[in-house]
């Protein structure tokens, strides 16, 4: 019982805020200026027994040349094309406007199911706007307040009917069979292990699909390239710098792939973000990549590397992310191969804790590099969820201890004991050793170079925790006392005396 519902109406009737309630967490941005959202921002849904897809647009504009807000109508449009059910809403406090007849006028024409939703209707001051909306011609509308969620029991009573209707339809087209096998299960045991002692990963499936975040500057690309994968215009893209607001998520096939991907605001020095709403748009564009498992690092080939792109790299690695370094633009690039060895040289000296990650170049508006790009992403993805087994991390410590052995502070030197896998995603190692405070930061270094030339594991962020084997003496730190029986005796001596 699946069915697609988009949200449409004209700027600041609270679209975003009924798609937050409905999908039950703040996923869109919600602010009082009018034109926040600018792209489609898809959600889960649950109303009542029901379960659906919410989409959440733009506000609709009269405008239909190249502009921005042309450029967001025709986006909202697509959505109504596409959508099973439109809920037109409009804002009862204010009424029904020129504008709200225009574009009910257009939804008659484009969607067999339109819902008339009066927002802002809670109290007396909708109950005009209210009564207006009969005028509309589209049915009775529902009285709603988004924001203190009254009349959700209305919007279930009305999209029952229609969420039958097109159960219906989806059993008369489904096929006789439909069987989908499960490969995920278990973590694989070590008996799985390839000849280096490697267990395969995870891959990404319908079920879990690949979670990859675009994020850079302001004007890097980011939209137009997940355009590029797509393979049609899903975000909303132009000239203008920092289009997108909200961190959208779209789900796709990428070459037999399922992926993820979520669309970023650009980010831009903490100290130039002064809008509120900007505050807002990055925060959220952090919080997908809290989310993601790999993260796309876009660059602009005519200033790559700036402090900003430092920075959001870094703290992908901090997050514990797999990191692919993208450069955009490479199609206005007139001398590649000088080009791509100074963006080589420049990635290893500023970006030494991502020692060995992907370096792609790529043409968003020609779709150049996108097949070496999902290579790169499958690969840091695979890389960010390997396992290896015990017996032969032991065996590599062995070796690294006899390259190198660790240093001896006092004169006493330092034991490494053994050493195992505690988790993956990132790959993270656990050493046992006697005092794991005195072993200095050069050393752990040293260990976790060696893990990633040993085991094949450039780029991905490795952990790497020292802790001191527990003595398993019961009687140490404690304190001697005198036994019960001989406290006694010495006691009945004293008292003979």
């Amino acid at each position: 019982m699946s069915f697609t519902l988009a949200i449409v109406g004209r700027p600041n009737v609270g679209k975003s805020t009924l798609f937050n309630r409905l999908v039950g967490r703040r996923l869109a941005l919600v602010d009082d200026q009018p034109g926040v959202t600018r792209d489609l921002r898809e959600g889960e849904a649950r109303l009542g027994d029901l379960r659906f897809t919410v989409v959440d647009t733009a506000g609709l504009e009269e405008a239909t040349d190249q502009s921005l807000q042309g450029r967001m109508r025709r986006l909202t449009e697509r959505a109504v094309d596409m959508a099973d059910i439109c809920l037109f809403m409009i804002d009862a406090r204010v009424g029904i406007t020129p504008t709200d007849q225009v574009f009910a006028e257009i939804l008659r024409k484009r969607s067999a199911h339109v819902i008339v939703a009066a927002n802002k209707a809670e109290g007396r001051a909708g109950e005009a706007g209210m009564l207006e909306a009969y005028s509309l011609g589209l049915g009775e509308p529902l009285r709603l307040s988004a924001e203190h969620g009254e009349g959700m029991e209305d919007l279930l009573a009305v999209l029952t009917p229609l969420a039958d209707e097109f159960a219906l339809k989806a059993q008369d087209s489904a096929p006789e069979t439909d069987v989908e096998l499960d490969e995920e299960g278990a973590l694989p045991g070590e008996e799985d292990a390839d000849e280096d002692g490697v267990l395969p990963s995870p891959r990404p499936s319908r079920a879990k699909p690949l979670q990859v975040a675009v994020v850079g500057r302001p004007n890097a690309g980011k939209s137009t390239l997940i355009n590029a994968i797509l393979g049609e215009d899903r975000l909303l893209t132009g000239p203008e710098a920092g289009i997108t607001r909200d961190a959208i998520s779209v789900t796709t096939e990428w070459d037999g792939a399922p992926v993820r991907i979520f669309d970023t605001a650009g980010m831009r020095k903490r100290a130039k973000v002064q809008d509120k709403l900007e505050k807002l748009s990055v925060s959220d564009g952090l919080r997908a990549v809290r989310f993601a498992e790999v993260v796309v690092v876009l660059l602009d080939v005519e200033i790559p590397f700036e402090q900003q792109d430092l920075r959001i790299a870094d703290l992908a690695e901090r997050e514990g992310r797999a990191v692919v370094i993208a450069v955009n633009k490479w199609d206005i690039e007139t001398d590649r191969q000088n080009k791509l060895k100074e963006l080589k040289e420049e990635f290893t000296r500023l970006l030494p804790q991502l020692r060995g990650a992907p370096l792609i170049t790529v043409s968003a508006k020609t779709g150049r590099g996108l097949d070496r790009l999902q290579e790169a992403i499958l690969k840091a993805h695979e890389v960010w969820n390997r396992r290896v087994t015990t017996a032969t991390l032991n065996r590599w410590l062995i070796g690294m201890l006899e390259a190198h052995p660790p240093p001896a502070p006092g004169g006493r030197r330092i034991k490494l004991r053994y050493m195992t896998q505690a988790k993956t995603r990132p790959p993270g190692f656990v050493v046992m050793c006697s005092h794991p405070e005195k072993l200095p930061e050069s050393y752990s270094r040293y260990l976790v170079n060696g893990l990633r030339d040993s085991f094949d594991m450039p780029g991905t962020p490795i952990r790497l925790t020292f802790r001191s084997q527990a003595d398993k003496n019961p009687y140490k730190d404690r304190k001697k006392s005198t036994p019960s029986r001989l406290r006694k005796h010495l006691g009945k001596g004293r008292a003979d005396e």
